[in-house]
């Protein structure tokens, strides 16, 4: 694996020079949200497919900018979810409790301003070209925070799969590349198992998937 020096400078690279990429992610997560806030409620699976999206970019630019260990981890965690998506039924989605959707909107808010590896005179540029669709973290913390609010769609796969991905990204981070603040995303990680495993019936629903 390659020093921390050279991966934050790959990161730092990354959430750089595709900012105007960065946008296009905000403006879809935008969207993604206001479907939520409006009361409409789309299908799990169109939901499902939608929350992998976002993964799928971080591994394609993780392998554009030489690297693997991210593009491997992106690819089989995005196919991963992308085989339950396809299985989720076609249902509307279930909004979790109070407390869930608050965790949810705190890790959701913190991915969409990650304040790390964009360089920027003003916090400003963070509140819509932030590296999420770009780089793990900032895109675990927004797909898990939605993944949330949604109950994981009662599947413990998907937030298993999810809580794995942002732990071992979240203590990586903080531990490995001393940036303090992906222990956020490690707590995040914690909480989108949490969600699942507070609803039991509602994953026995789901159990054959």
């Amino acid at each position: 694996m390659p020093p921390p020096e050279e991966i934050l400078s790959v990161l730092k690279e990354i959430a750089n020079d595709w900012q105007f990429l960065a946008i296009l992610w905000h403006i879809y997560f935008a969207v993604l949200a206001s479907v939520l806030v409006l009361g409409i409620r789309p299908s799990m699976r169109l939901v499902g497919l939608g929350l992998v999206l976002p993964l799928v970019s971080v591994s394609a630019l993780a392998w554009a900018s030489g690297n693997p260990f991210n593009g491997i981890f992106f690819t089989f965690s995005g196919a991963a979810l992308l085989f339950i998506s396809f299985r989720l039924p076609r249902d509307d989605i279930q909004i979790a409790p109070l407390w869930a959707k608050v965790i949810g909107a705190i890790m959701f808010t913190f991915g969409w301003v990650y304040p790390h590896f964009l360089e920027t005179a003003s916090f400003f540029p963070y509140l819509y070209s932030a590296p999420t669709g770009l780089i793990p973290c900032p895109t675990l913390s927004m797909v898990i925070g939605l993944s949330i609010i949604v109950g994981s769609f009662g599947v413990r796969a998907w937030s298993i799969v999810l809580g794995l991905s942002g732990t071992f990204y979240g203590v990586f981070g903080a531990a490995h590349l001393s940036v303090s603040l992906d222990w956020v995303l490690l707590l995040g990680a914690l909480a989108v198992i949490l969600t699942v495993s507070k609803d039991k019936k509602r994953d026995r629903k789901h159990a054959a998937i």
